[in-house]
């Protein structure tokens, strides 16, 4: 199953009414789970947190912003934290079986359907960015509502990635995008002077010359009679809490004050917390296996258990190997097709930094942000293939006793037998996309990474080619004729074209090689 977490941010934090209305429009959207609401006063903000299929978290996180907009007004709006829009940012993050590229295409699909209904301006931001200057948030809010209000349609920078050249009257802009995990941290000091609070972010952020991975800012909170030191964790698993806690204090005590309390915003991976219990508890041993309630919250889940696409590659071997129909060639396949998509991820990937690679970096960030997408869509078919199958296998056992058994036997064949041939023709399709990206990448990419985007296309063809025979096997039990019929003609278009491509990849791989030589 494919699961993302939404965090939408929304500018009100002080109404109960309003928050939990939006809360409603979350809940009312059917396989969405809210996990979390924290709203602050002093902020006059509140952060959602909810998790779900990305098209249903989609789904909530639109009817979620109609009741934003609906409802709140920024020209009555005042808090410490900044913001541009009602819905001030809405970042989709990849937790289960899904990639970061595959969160970029959900995140361009919320933004244009967003500013289409609404009326209102989009900037894409973080991963999803168009723009080097609009990867990080707060160059897209500078400004906030009242100075992006005399901006945008009269300063070019300011254009939006979506929706119209004007801002919204009430509701401002927003920024939407996919990005990794983060963990919003603050801690609260016992003094009054903001300036203090500055001081200590200033000391933990990375453009001040902290933490690479932390955003930072200080804040008054006027209602508490404290600063705040508010953080992002943008990598928490490199950089964390208490790594940046422990400067926060070191910094604090510079000035005579102290942390009093903490808080985190949002939710919170278990990694994290065991690393802040083993830095201050020094536990001999510690892991996940450890840890009671695992074993019973969510049902029984043994936490040790792991679907397909989390396991080592021993593992996922060891379950090939079995005499056993799944995971059989339609996951392995779907499998090669990932990693040969991963493969022009990681040449696209060398191909971005440097004054030489300055004229391509733009079309090597789309075409590695297309290849990611088709790389996480490939790796959430290795489960699908199996699943198909399984639904397949179960066809088959069921009675045919009665001419109504025999009947509703063919029936659920015809049904499993076209699922299990529609997923490889899945593998094929995204197979063959990430063939054209590979192609981009061999003729263009750094060259020193030539050979890998030709074993993408090895890796790619034999995708096609694997699932290619998936699909015919199961034609074999369909009694749909028009759909055998387009299927097929499908199958041989894709093998056509992918040995096209892989060709030409080659040949490009072999020139490139040559000169290559040739400059040593």
């Amino acid at each position: 199953m494919k699961i993302v977490e939404c965090v939408p941010n929304f500018s009100e934090g002080r109404r109960k009414d309003v928050i939990d209305a939006i809360a409603d429009a979350v809940k009312s959207v059917e396989g969405v789970r809210l996990l979390d609401v924290e709203h602050d006063p002093d902020h006059n903000r509140s952060v959602f947190t909810f998790i779900g299929e990305p098209q249903k978290v989609k789904e909530a996180a639109l009817r979620a912003a109609e009741v934003a907009i609906e409802k709140i007004d920024l020209n009555k709006h005042q808090g410490a934290h900044p913001r541009m829009g009602a819905v001030d940012v809405v970042p989709f993050i990849p937790l289960h079986g899904v990639t970061i590229g595959e969160c970029i295409e959900l995140s361009k699909e919320f933004a244009e359907e967003y500013s289409s209904k609404f009326n209102i301006p989009v900037y894409l931001y973080a991963k999803s960015a168009t723009r080097p200057d609009r990867v990080d948030l707060p160059n897209i809010r500078a400004g906030e509502f009242e100075g992006l209000r005399e901006l945008i349609g009269t300063d070019p920078d300011k254009d939006p990635d979506y929706g119209p050249k004007k801002i919204h009257p009430t509701a401002g802009c927003t920024a939407t995008g996919a990005r990794n995990f983060l963990i919003a941290f603050n801690a609260n000091l016992n003094t009054t002077d903001v300036r203090v609070a500055q001081a200590c972010a200033d000391a933990v952020r990375a453009t001040s010359g902290g933490f690479v991975y932390v955003q930072g800012m200080g804040l008054d909170l006027p209602d508490k009679g404290m600063v705040q030191v508010s953080m992002n964790l943008t990598h928490p698993s490199r950089t964390k809490i208490h790594q940046v806690l422990e400067v926060v204090r070191n910094e604090a005590r510079r000035f005579g004050a102290t942390v009093v309390e903490t808080e985190i915003v949002g939710m919170i991976p278990l990694f994290a917390i065991l690393d802040a219990f083993r830095y201050y508890v020094q536990p001999e041993k510690l892991d996940e296996s450890m840890i009671l309630d695992l074993y019973y919250l969510g049902g029984g889940t043994d936490p040790t258990e792991k679907s397909f696409t989390e396991m080592s590659l021993i593992e996922f071997g060891n379950q090939v190997r079995r005499a056993r129909p799944t995971p059989g060639g339609g996951s392995v396949a779907a499998l090669m097709g990932s990693y040969g998509a991963a493969l022009t991820c990681m040449v696209t990937g060398l191909s971005l930094s440097g004054r030489k690679f300055a004229a391509i970096k733009e079309e090597m960030i789309k075409h590695r942000h297309a290849a990611e997408y088709d790389r996480g869509v490939l790796m959430g078919l290795v489960e699908e293939d199996s699943a198909a199958f399984d639904k397949l296998l179960a066809a088959y056992k069921m009675p045919e006793e009665t001419p109504d058994e025999k009947k509703a036997k063919e029936a659920a064949l015809n049904e499993a037998a076209k699922g299990a041939a529609e997923v490889p023709l899945k593998t094929m399709r995204h197979s063959l996309d990430a063939l054209t990206h590979a192609l981009v990448a061999a003729e263009k990419g750094n060259i020193n990474a030539v050979t890998d985007a030709g074993v993408s296309a090895h890796a790619l063809m034999a995708a096609i080619e694997g699932a290619a025979l998936n699909v015919r096997i199961n034609l074999g039990n369909v009694r749909d004729e028009e759909f055998v019929k387009e299927t097929t003609a499908e199958i041989d278009r894709i093998l056509t074209d992918g040995r096209r491509l892989k060709s030409e990849i080659l040949e490009l791989v072999e020139a490139r090689l040559k000169e290559l030589a040739e400059s040593r």
